[in-house]
């Protein structure tokens, strides 16, 4: 089993900046792919941003020069620099990743962690 702790979020007046972090723990032999989230109220999850490989990462039009996303490869940690936030951008931002462990190929999603930006 793999555990993903988001944290970084809260509340931030438009203009500001965020950074998100995602800490996966658990039986993990590689990671294939990790990426970002979110989900608005009264709106369908979607994918923010995700960064496979050696592959350049790919973003959601919407955050593109906005926001970055990064790994630590050594710690497996995930990040999410948001930067010139706007209200549109208020949700729950979750962590996914799909990992090769005992079980083959399996995804894994974080509990979610709230962003709110202010106008």
């Amino acid at each position: 089993q793999v555990q993903l702790v988001e944290s970084g979020g809260g509340l931030v007046q438009a203009g500001g900046s965020l950074r998100l972090s995602c800490a996966p723990s658990g039986s993990i032999f590689s990671i294939m792919t990790m990426g970002w989230y979110r989900q608005a109220p009264g709106k369908q999850r979607e994918l923010v941003a995700q960064i496979t490989g050696g592959v350049s990462p790919n973003y959601v039009d919407s955050v593109k020069g906005r926001f970055t996303i990064s790994r630590d490869n050594a710690k497996n940690m995930l990040y999410l620099q948001m930067n010139s936030l706007k209200p549109e951008d208020t949700a729950v931002y979750y962590c996914r990743t799909i990992v090769r462990n005992y079980g083959g190929l399996n995804e894994y999603w974080g509990q979610g962690i709230q962003v709110t930006v202010s106008s």
